[in-house]
């Protein structure tokens, strides 16, 4: 391209970069003529988490898995609650923790699953991911995404490649909604959704919910009734409460409005769950063929019952958990 410019297609904003700049993620800059992802090896974050706090609800309930996040993201949510880290551009830092180093820790790591790929987005940090998920791959662990799902196909389909499970933030069920929230387009996200879902790995959905943005019954429904027609009935979906944060300074989601959505919502598809909120009955897993409950969650606290070696119902022998220990 003229003036050394080169062009990202890692996401959809598929951004022309100039010499010396960064894209729209902060993390991925033309250096020469060619893209230099600046964060490879910086973390933000490095914690060893319950599993169910990415939220995943069916991916081995009750384990944890060490979660690392970096810098920079594709989107520009304006109530993103880990801004700190996801609208700020990685300058001055040196210290790269090599791909070995995140494997080891998650092989020491007490009842661990495998390593999760959160906090920031981890679309924009492929090739450390990439090669992170690879060596893990090897000695046996599992890796996750949590991602906003906003992504080009070619490079989605490398991820899921080496991706065991994704949560995907779909943040609304319209195109407006989501020009309006995150600066992006919602067909690219929904094109990964389907993706993801095709490819057979675990997949779980969450939309925070923000009063008078995305919050109308109608909206969840179709929302929900997409999810089960285009991914899946058994997809889980969590609709997570929001609370003010970072540019955003609507009240809080109140408890009644999330519990509700999740009754409209339950009509399409089995598992639904509440994010974000102190009442733990829309927090349990029940059967959805005999609606016998097989886990109870107390914030992180999970007691599996019910159930075989298998994850299957033991009332009726419904399979409730394809992934399970």
């Amino acid at each position: 391209m003229p003036g050394n410019k080169i062009q990202c297609t890692l996401c959809p904003h598929n951004c022309i970069i100039a010499d010396g700049r960064t894209g729209i993620c902060g993390a991925r800059k033309n250096n020469g003529g060619n893209i230099e992802l600046i964060t490879y090896g910086i973390i933000s974050g490095y914690a060893l988490d319950p599993v169910e706090k990415k939220p995943l609800y069916h991916f081995y309930p009750g384990t944890n898995i060490l979660s690392i996040g970096s810098y920079g993201c594709n989107m520009r949510c304006d109530f993103c609650q880990n801004y700190n880290i996801s609208q700020r551009v990685a300058a001055g830092f040196t210290t790269v923790t090599e791909a070995e180093k995140i494997v080891g820790d998650a092989q020491a790591s007490p009842d661990n699953t495998g390593i999760a790929f959160t906090y920031n987005e981890p679309v924009i940090w492929f090739e450390y991911i990439r090669d992170v998920a690879l060596k893990a791959r090897e000695k046996g662990l599992k890796t996750v995404m949590v991602s906003n799902g906003y992504v080009n196909p070619d490079p989605l389909e490398e991820i899921v490649s080496f991706t065991d499970a994704f949560n995907i933030d779909l943040k609304a069920f319209s195109d407006e909604s989501y020009r309006r929230l995150t600066g992006a387009g919602i067909e690219p996200v929904r094109e990964s959704l389907k993706m993801i879902a095709k490819s057979g790995r675990h997949l779980e959905i969450t939309t925070l919910i923000i009063p008078g943005q995305n919050d109308s019954a109608d909206e969840i429904d179709k929302e929900a009734r997409w999810i089960a027609s285009e991914l899946g009935k058994d997809i889980p979906f969590h609709l997570s409460r929001y609370f003010p944060m970072y540019k955003r300074e609507d009240p809080a989601t109140s408890g009644a409005t999330i519990s509700g959505l999740a009754d409209i919502a339950s009509r399409s598809l089995d598992y639904v769950y509440a994010g974000n909120i102190s009442s733990g009955i829309l927090q349990d897993t029940k059967c959805p063929v005999c609606h016998k409950t097989v886990t109870r969650r107390s914030g992180y606290s999970v007691r599996l019952m019910n159930l075989d070696k298998m994850g299957n119902c033991t009332s009726c022998g419904t399979k409730v958990y394809k992934y399970f220990t």
